[in-house]
């Protein structure tokens, strides 16, 4: 057990929950899905006496990336994408910045396979694909400390919305019935928007995922 910590940072226009991981007692932190304004991401973290260490990309919509190349300018830390979100990632029309007025991309450092773990500063999580939202959406596990970060993926009693560039309602009931359901019942369930939840909790309650 690493004994993570977990914080958050609502920004942007679609109010985008912003989180970081760290271990008790130490300074690195992931920052998952910079929304909106780095300099502030940076600013306000560096004020508390973080560092950031990695930056992790749930997806790649508008946003969820309006503040990565910032963040990384400032931090040096390098940005992770899951390898099949490269389109949205890199394209302003794919990823729907373009026709909400501020076209934006971002190109990762390096992009990620399903299911590698990724350490940073000590601290390790496994990439899960969960396609739907976007075709290369995906959540990040920290297996020993049952936290997982879900993105637009998997809400409380929701998933994601999937009329979208690459979306599809089937595909993201396939990967939070067979990805995530598989997890244990007491995993705490991070979302890219509105409240947390855990595993057990929606499997009995999320009314999109029902058998």
């Amino acid at each position: 057990m690493a004994d993570l910590k977990i914080g958050r940072i609502v920004l942007g226009i679609a109010q985008t929950n912003c989180y970081f991981v760290y271990e008790e007692g130490k300074n690195d932190v992931i920052f998952f899905d910079p929304a909106d304004k780095g300099d502030y991401i940076y600013e306000t973290l560096k004020a508390k006496g973080f560092n950031v260490a990695g930056i992790l990309l749930t997806h790649g919509h508008f946003d969820h990336i309006w503040g990565t190349n910032k963040l990384r300018e400032l931090s040096g830390a390098p940005i992770y994408a899951y390898k099949d979100e490269k389109a949205l990632c890199e394209d302003a029309d794919v990823n729907v910045s373009a026709q909400v007025g501020r076209a934006y991309t971002v190109v990762p450092d390096r992009y990620l396979e399903d299911g590698e773990e990724i350490t940073i500063a000590g601290m390790t999580c496994r990439l899960i694909a969960t396609p739907g939202h976007t075709v290369g959406s995906c959540c990040y596990y920290f297996e020993d400390d049952k936290i997982l970060i879900s993105g637009d993926t998997l809400f409380l009693e929701s998933v994601g919305r999937t009329d979208l560039a690459t979306g599809s309602m089937s595909a993201i009931v396939r990967s939070v019935k067979e990805r995530l359901f598989a997890l244990p019942d007491d995993v705490k369930v991070y979302p890219g928007h509105g409240d947390f939840t855990d595993i057990g909790h929606e499997k009995r309650y999320n009314p999109f995922c029902q058998d």
